[in-house]
């Protein structure tokens, strides 16, 4: 038989497959219902303590106005962190190898597994803001600036996602995987999330406030509440440059994997 009689496999196209693979990992967090609800319990916990305990202390009226943005993105830091240990999974309890066999694109796994947290964090950060609008958050946006703030923090939770899933394909196990995660979740201290940078010392004020949490947090604070210049281009910059620089790992270690 030769290779124009064979038969041609359908619906293995990357659409067909990555659809599957984006239920796949959809119903993988449906059934770990206790990751999905510690998803949105500890930012609403975290919004909670800050608006509650600590904000007296910070701003004398109008924190929670302050602190949402940051709690949106210490939100999606959350959300996003279990993709390390998904993927890792995959790759090491022999499911990867299984898809290999399959006449599918082995990328259109970590597409599944990265489009699926994509939705999963866009839902848990919506009660978020819910929550707050409950608690006393009062932004000023309109239309046009709450689709920017959409379009933010998509951009970022991609990034902050592809990133754990490059984790998760380097790390030696799950455990370690959720531990190297672990350290990207003290980005949002490390800037004007929670704080002011003004009350900060001089020498961690730079850091704060050009990592990329610092510019993200600012932009979306301003866009929310205003009483500041809206700078879009530092955190849209941040954030491709993330997701494209954690495509080239993945990339790089898929290609090593497959030649094993």
């Amino acid at each position: 038989m030769t290779a124009l009689d064979a038969p041609r496999v359908r619906g293995t196209g990357p659409l067909r497959s990555g659809t599957v693979l984006i239920g796949r990992s959809l119903r993988h967090s449906l059934r770990d219902g206790e990751g999905l609800v510690m998803a949105v319990a500890l930012p609403v916990m975290m919004l909670l303590l800050f608006t509650y305990v600590f904000g007296g202390a910070i701003l004398d009226d109008g924190y929670i106005d302050f602190v949402v943005p940051g709690v949106i993105l210490t939100c999606a830091g959350f959300g996003a962190s279990s993709v390390a240990v998904a993927v890792n999974r995959d790759l090491h309890l022999g499911a990867m190898r299984r898809f290999r066999t399959l006449p599918i694109r082995s990328w259109t796994v970590l597409v599944g597994h990265v489009a699926a947290s994509v939705l999963r964090n866009l839902l848990a950060t919506a009660i978020v803001i819910a929550v707050a609008l409950a608690l006393g958050f009062r932004p000023t946006a309109g239309p046009g600036r709450w689709a920017l703030v959409v379009i933010l923090v998509a951009l970022w939770i991609l990034a902050i996602t592809a990133l754990f899933a490059g984790i998760g394909m380097i790390a030696g196990s799950p455990e370690a995987a959720s531990g190297y995660g672990f350290v990207l979740l003290f980005l949002p201290y490390l800037s004007s999330a929670f704080v002011p940078t003004e009350t900060m010392p001089s020498w961690l004020r730079p850091v704060a406030e050009h990592q990329p949490m610092g510019p993200l947090v600012d932009a979306l604070r301003a866009l929310l509440i205003g009483g500041a210049v809206v700078q879009l281009l530092p955190p849209i910059l941040w954030s491709l440059g993330i997701t494209a620089a954690a495509g080239v790992l993945v990339t790089q270690v898929l290609r090593r994997s497959q030649d094993r």
